[in-house]
């Protein structure tokens, strides 16, 4: 068999059906192959399964990447609006959680449903259980397109676009078929690396604190200073929930945390995040040990409070005393061992160079025709819906130019 398509996409994931839908609204001939039995495995897992689509709040400040500037373009022509008016459209019901982050009422199925009869109703194909043998192109003609094996057939097409994803949650067939393809085609990549990913405490802090495994608690996590020309940022600080694991540390102030963390710098974590205790015990008329344990447990789960006592107990009753104690409650420093890796991480960091890319149109500068959108590239949004953003974004622009 060999047939040819205007466009061939790589990944019926968020990024690739959003393409699709585009490039067949176009009058494209789309051919979409997906390796798993389904489309939208990732969305299906997503936000507890019920899929945090957007987040209202989007800007480009929500994105890591080498180029911080990359994003604004595709994040500026298709906007958190224009996938609620998708979603509206389609009559799926949707709230607000927290946050600006918008999750479906029933099930993230809905938006995989919503995307599925958008892709037919623009005469796009998709093919699932069908693995990549080979993808090339056209050296002979300038211009030439390119052609793909798959399963036991051939499809040529005068564009390509890679919407492979990254290495997150291999358990349900994540691969790196896209920084492959990316590496065949003489692209560079930024070393990919997972994010929104718990952190493993060191065997000293394991000891420590992991019998306290789902324990939570409001904490505000930051790193420390940036060194020059580091892509982490030393503003990146944030309030939510901390969440004691058999390992280490998860919850979303850890996910958001871990992926501006470069693997050697400490988390700082403030565990009374607006709170002057000096001030309070002193308005109390009481400052002693056995007011001290009371306040920490007013602020700190009680278990966590009096492991914490164990840990760093006062030394002394002095103002010098209760100041040191303080100042360690809101600069904790923790030097995690690592992260739980691609099998726990949300997303993957790093990925094709933007550099290698057109910000307008998701094209290659030196492949012409060839295309990478969503999570294979490196632009990584934070917790909260900004992922799936990036990926209809990216989807859309250049389903606008295939």
């Amino acid at each position: 068999m060999n047939r040819k398509y205007d466009v061939i996409i790589l990944g019926a994931g968020a990024a690739g059906l959003m393409c699709a839908v585009e490039a067949g609204k176009r009058g494209r001939r789309v051919l979409l192959l997906e390796r798993a039995d389904r489309i939208g495995k990732k969305i299906l897992i997503s936000g507890g399964g019920r899929c945090n689509f957007t987040n209202l709040h989007t800007s480009p400040e929500n994105f890591i990447s080498a180029n911080p500037h990359f994003a604004k373009s595709a994040l500026a022509r298709y906007t958190p609006a224009d996938f609620v008016q998708l979603v509206e459209k389609h009559r799926i019901p949707y709230h607000e959680k927290k946050l600006g982050q918008l999750f479906c009422d029933r099930a993230a199925s809905d938006i995989t449903a919503m995307l599925e009869q958008e892709c037919r109703d623009a005469g796009v194909e998709i093919r699932c259980n069908t693995k990549l043998n080979e993808a090339k192109k056209d050296e002979v003609q300038k211009n030439g397109g390119f052609s793909v094996q798959a399963g036991d057939a051939t499809f040529a097409a005068r564009r390509l676009v890679v919407a492979a994803g990254g290495l997150s949650i291999p358990k349900i067939g994540a691969t790196s078929l896209g920084y492959d393809l990316a590496r065949q085609f003489g692209l560079k990549i930024v070393p990919p690396r997972a994010a929104l990913v718990p952190l493993v405490f060191s065997e000293l802090d394991r000891k420590r604190w992991c019998d306290l495994a789902g324990v939570s608690s409001e904490v505000v996590a930051s790193i420390g200073v940036a060194k020059p020309n580091s892509t982490h940022d030393p503003k990146a600080a944030f309030r939510e929930n901390m969440l004691f694991t058999h390992r280490g540390i998860s919850g979303p102030a850890i996910l958001q945390i871990s992926s501006y963390w470069d693997g050697k710098e400490p988390i700082r974590l403030d565990l009374a995040p607006d709170r002057n205790l000096i001030a309070e015990l002193r308005s109390r008329n009481r400052r002693d040990p056995s007011s001290w344990k009371l306040l920490l447990r007013e602020i700190l789960p009680r278990r966590f409070a009096d492991r914490w006592l164990e840990n760093y107990p006062l030394a002394g009753n002095s103002e010098r005393a209760f100041s040191d104690a303080e100042q360690q409650l809101h600069k904790w420093e923790v030097k995690p061992e690592g992260t739980e890796g691609y099998g726990k991480a949300e997303v993957t960091a790093g990925g094709v160079d933007t550099d290698e890319l057109s910000a307008k149109t998701m094209e290659s500068r030196k492949v012409p025709g060839l295309f990478f959108i969503g999570e294979v590239v490196d632009v990584t949004g934070q917790l909260g819906g900004f992922n799936f953003q990036w990926a209809w974004a990216s989807g859309f622009c250049a389903g606008q130019e295939v």
